[in-house]
């Protein structure tokens, strides 16, 4: 016999009207991103996306959302900033990443959140350091900032 059990799922998160309500780690992280944007090469899509990430050792990473004609050979914002971070401090934590978008040259109402795949490449520098990255995505009308990616990826995949 069967048994089936209902489950909830809550994802918490703090919620922020303006980026001057930020912490000020939190929030020179999240302007590094939106002005990141602006390095975006988006010619199909329109849709410029800039990305910030704060490692343990306090230096910053940056990355733009990089299209190409022969799609999908282009790459996110997020995940140009975490490779680059990875190549370029392999032993380093990372403790923060901040995505921001803009289209036609001002910044999204709404903030823009990692895609499935970035969720997952961010998912795994958490596994690989065993610490948890705060995720700030941020638009013009509100911001929000996550522990952890595995709020917005809550079963992840990290079987292997």
């Amino acid at each position: 016999m069967n048994k089936v059990e209902n489950k909830t799922l809550t994802i918490s998160y703090r919620e922020y009207v303006s980026s001057a309500e930020l912490p000020l780690a939190e929030k020179n992280l999240l302007e590094q991103a939106v002005a990141m944007a602006d390095n975006a090469y988006a010619p199909y899509s329109k849709f410029n996306v800039g990305a910030a990430i704060l490692m343990d050792s306090g230096e910053t990473v940056t990355g733009a959302n990089q299209e190409n004609a022969a799609y999908p050979s282009g790459i996110c914002a997020e995940r140009s900033a975490l490779y680059y971070a990875g190549a370029k401090y392999p032993d380093v934590p990372i403790r923060a990443i901040a995505v921001a978008a803009k289209q036609d040259g001002a910044q999204t109402e709404d903030p823009a959140y990692p895609c499935g795949a970035c969720r997952q490449a961010i998912v795994q520098y958490e596994v690989k350091f065993g610490s948890k990255i705060k995720v700030i995505v941020g638009g013009a009308g509100k911001i929000q900032v996550f522990e952890s990616i595995s709020d917005l990826l809550p079963f992840v995949f990290d079987n292997i």
